[in-house]
């Protein structure tokens, strides 16, 4: 078996009730997973799982559940909860690992699999290969005998819990009184857990989103859409916008005139506040590939560094530990706090912004443009099979478009982990330029792929 054959950039995802995102696979990764937790045979161990509010949960979820306890662990069930929620309680419970049942931002249609370990954190390339390893095996090896399958509850304060985790968040000397604000949960994990946190921190409340029926998560809301929320915001005179993705681990803001605010101006607007507040650490921000130039810039006139990464929320987190930085995140709107939790967290994030804005007592308009966004433009190109990065059309067509922005710019192309698509991403002071690059990379790419 080849490595990475069912987990991809953020663990194991696809359109459900095909493969990999089978009813059948998702008891192979029970069973795997839970064999290679099962660390000590003298205790109990136990895995807690939480979901977002998708149709195929409810397919997902029983089998996980199935080859969980099949091999003697015992399971708690979350029902709909934020990812970064999940990691946090896998952690605060003493599980011996914590699963997110969601497809993040993707359509209804789509569900995947997060896995996370005892402390937290999601799971490193290495554990998820050995679990790959251990999902090919048959399905009878390593069950249970009758007396040691694992017992299933339900945790019925798992939201009320994270509530108060989110509210610790913000400093117990503010107030959201006056404020209004509007928070479109996607119609997903967060649906009950982010207006009451915001509510009880005094804000007035318009929520947006906030209605599953299984089939309408993302659907023309949440972050992948700001567009309802803007439209919120201006119906009813908000003073913020808040928009959160399917399992709220990541966030987009808009101001009081309904103009967006991406992941790189977040994370520029609580990097100045923490940098002055002498709260940041590690010198710096971690950010992927895909941040703005002008994110960099910034930082640069303040005396603080860039550290970039590949494209992925984990190999964020990773780079924060080895380096001991305490804010990183993606312009997607990821934006990780590793002080307060071990993933992304679109709620919290947001009230640090929330943080910022009641105390300098300006407009949100004030605080939305940080730096002066480098022209950047990024295109998605569908491909059926093969390997059209690695002809040499394609590699000189990057070769090419990276001699012509000449030190002003980037030349970005790679595989989507999640998707058949290859992303050709430029960006630099000339826009004309960048446009023309990516043209040229995009059409190469296309007859490779054809």
């Amino acid at each position: 078996m080849s490595k990475r054959s069912y987990f991809g950039t953020d663990g194991i995802r696809g359109q459900a009730n095909k493969h990999p995102m089978t009813a059948e696979v998702a008891l192979r990764v029970g069973l795997a997973a839970g064999k290679l937790f099962l660390r000590d045979p003298e205790r109990r161990h136990l895995v807690v799982i939480g979901k977002d509010t998708r149709l195929s949960g409810y397919m997902i979820e029983p089998a996980l559940v199935a080859g969980f306890a099949s091999v003697g662990m015992d399971v708690r069930l979350f029902g709909p909860l934020p990812t970064p929620a999940v990691a946090m309680m896998t952690r605060s419970m003493r599980a011996d690992l914590g699963v997110m049942i969601s497809a993040s931002h993707n359509s209804f249609a789509d569900n995947g699999i997060k896995l996370f370990g005892p402390d937290g954190y999601k799971l490193s390339d290495a554990r998820e290969a050995e679990i790959e390893a251990l999902m090919d095996e048959g399905l009878q090896e390593g069950l249970a005998a009758p007396t040691g399958l694992g017992r299933v509850q339900r945790i019925d304060d798992a939201q009320a819990r994270y509530v108060e985790i989110v509210k610790a968040a913000f400093p117990k000397s503010l107030t959201l009184n006056g404020l209004r604000v509007v928070i479109d949960c996607a119609h997903g994990a967060a649906y009950k857990v982010a207006p009451t946190a915001l509510y009880e921190l005094g804000a007035e409340v318009i929520p947006v989103g906030v209605t599953p029926n299984g089939t309408n998560i993302n659907d023309e809301c949440g972050s992948t859409y700001p567009g309802a929320m803007a439209k919120a915001v201006r119906e009813y005179r908000a003073d913020i916008g808040i928009a959160l993705d399917g399992d709220a681990d990541r966030l987009v803001i808009c101001d009081e005139r309904g103009q967006t605010v991406d992941g790189d101006q977040i994370m520029a607007i609580i990097a100045g506040a923490w940098a002055e507040a002498g709260r940041l650490s590690g010198g710096g921000v971690v950010a992927t590939v895909m941040s703005n130039l002008g994110l960099e810039r910034f930082l640069e006139a303040r005396n603080l560094k860039l550290e970039r990464t590949k494209v992925g929320d984990r190999y964020v987190m990773e780079r924060m530990r080895e380096g001991g930085f305490n804010l990183g995140g993606e312009a997607s709107g990821h934006v990780i706090l590793s002080d307060i939790s071990t993933t992304g967290d679109g709620l919290i994030a947001a009230l640090q912004v929330l943080t910022v804005l009641v105390t300098g007592g300006k407009p949100m308009s004030a605080l939305a443009r940080q730096f002066e966004p480098v022209p950047q433009k990024l295109e998605n190109v569908r491909f059926a099979g093969g390997e059209p990065l690695k002809t040499d059309r394609v590699q000189q067509a990057i070769h090419d478009g990276e001699l012509r922005l000449n030190g002003s710019g980037r030349v970005l192309v790679r595989a989507s982990g999640t998707e058949p698509l290859i992303r050709v991403m430029a960006e630099g002071d000339d826009e004309r330029l960048v446009a023309e690059v990516v043209r040229d990379i995009v059409g190469a790419v296309k007859l490779a792929a054809a």
